[in-house]
């Protein structure tokens, strides 16, 4: 028997049953790894949506071989999560498979049902978020915002709640509504006294922001990611040029940065 596990760990042709019995290998209370033995969902968690990141960034990057290894980075937490619930007598990796092929094929009645697949994406949205409502109030979530994960990043969170409250009419009609309110939580910012007060008006006017960008269709985590790429690509410059005339940015000042930072915006670095 032990042989037959063995067999099976070093096949390269495994699949998901040798990465499954690898991850219950290393929880094995006798013979796995301390470290991942000592290991629960909170401590993995952190883990988890980090590689979640990693896949997404490999995908902007267009880095398809390097994507690969991030999916598998990703997938094996997911069986590092059903391991440690299978250990405490929760649910197991099949479990795991089964509910979300159920939900899929739920889903989908376009796809696997008898509904028409005659219908606009818009429609077939509209439909999604029908299914996502009912299978919410099976579990007993009656408010609107219920379900919309608090560990979300919160540019994210914002956006989905924000999305959640305009399905039931509580949204601006006008995107030149959403402007004024911008200006206005920037006023008020801006008027702010104490230091918790500036805090709470920031964070309002960066709601509104996200606000902003969901009336424009805008996904603002991606847009945030990709200005955050192009400031580090146009420092980067800055520190180039400064590095060839013997220089750092520390002791370089304000003026010729912005002088090289108006440079990089022209050669779009």
């Amino acid at each position: 028997m032990g042989k037959s596990k063995n067999d099976l760990i070093n096949n390269p042709n495994g699949g998901m049953t040798r990465l499954i019995e690898i991850m219950r290998r290393l929880r094995d209370p006798q013979t796995g790894c301390p470290w991942d033995i000592e290991q629960d969902f909170a401590s993995i968690a952190p883990y988890t949506i980090e590689e979640a990141y990693e896949v997404a960034d490999a995908i902007e990057r267009q880095n398809w071989p390097e994507l690969e290894g991030e999916l598998g980075d990703l997938l094996f937490q997911s069986v590092f999560h059903a391991q440690m619930a299978d250990d405490a007598g929760l649910f197991d990796f099949n479990d795991v498979v089964r509910n979300i092929a159920d939900k899929m094929v739920a889903r989908h009645p376009h796809v696997f049902g008898d509904e028409s697949r005659e219908k606009t994406s818009e429609q077939q949205t509209k439909d999604w978020e029908t299914i996502k409502a009912a299978e919410r109030k099976l579990k007993s979530e009656r408010g609107v915002l219920d379900g919309v994960a608090p560990g979300l990043p919160a540019l994210m969170r914002a956006q989905k709640l924000q999305k959640r409250a305009a399905r039931v009419g509580f949204d601006w009609p006008d995107i030149s509504m959403v402007v004024d309110k911008v200006v206005e939580e920037a006023q008020e910012l801006a008027q702010a006294q104490t230091q918790a007060d500036v805090t709470e008006e920031f964070g309002d006017l960066l709601f509104t922001i996200v606000n902003l960008g969901r009336h424009l269709d805008i996904d603002v985590e991606t847009a945030l990611r990709a200005t955050n790429d192009k400031f580090v690509h146009r420092f980067e410059y800055i520190e180039t040029q400064l590095e060839q005339k013997g220089k750092t940015p520390a002791q370089s000042d304000l003026s010729e940065m912005e002088k090289l930072w108006s440079k990089a915006k022209v050669s779009r670095a």
